[in-house]
């Protein structure tokens, strides 16, 4: 699978070690920056991220301190849905009954073992259908373009 990423300064070093985790599990991963662990402003990068994943119609991961500001700024974009993951069910739910396309997740909340394995579950599960799709269908072209 190819999965685009990006984060901000506070979650450089998670970056590189779940995009060396992905890589190892055999996945594609592109990386939209930053490239170091200097000063940046998150917005920039989630919107990186969030742009790519609606026009390719793929999946990302997005990392910032918290993740929650990355996933409001995710969000504001036509196509996407992005989900704040802490845990497990949290994964699977948002795959399963939201078709969540972007993960977000909180460099300085979650250890760098639970990240590895939400994004295992999270990239590991089918979204469900059926009645979600209704669902899905009412807000998904909602957003910036």
């Amino acid at each position: 699978m190819k999965i685009t990423i990006g984060c901000d300064h506070a979650a450089y070093e998670e970056k590189t070690q779940l995009k060396s985790f992905l890589e190892e599990l055999g996945h594609e991963v592109e990386d939209l920056g930053p490239f170091s662990a200097d000063r940046v402003n998150y917005p920039d990068f989630a919107t990186k991220v969030a742009k790519k994943v609606s026009a390719q119609k793929g999946v990302g991961i997005l990392l910032c301190g918290s993740g929650i500001g990355v996933s409001m700024v995710a969000n504001r974009y036509a196509g996407i849905r992005a989900a704040l993951i802490r845990t497990e069910e949290e994964a699977k739910l948002s795959r399963q009954h939201n078709d969540a396309n972007i993960l977000c997740m909180g460099a300085r909340l979650l250890d760098m073992d639970t990240m590895k394995s939400l994004a295992k579950i999270w990239l590991e599960t089918e979204f469900e259908g059926g009645r979600h799709s209704e669902r899905i269908a009412l807000f998904d072209e909602l957003g910036e373009k």
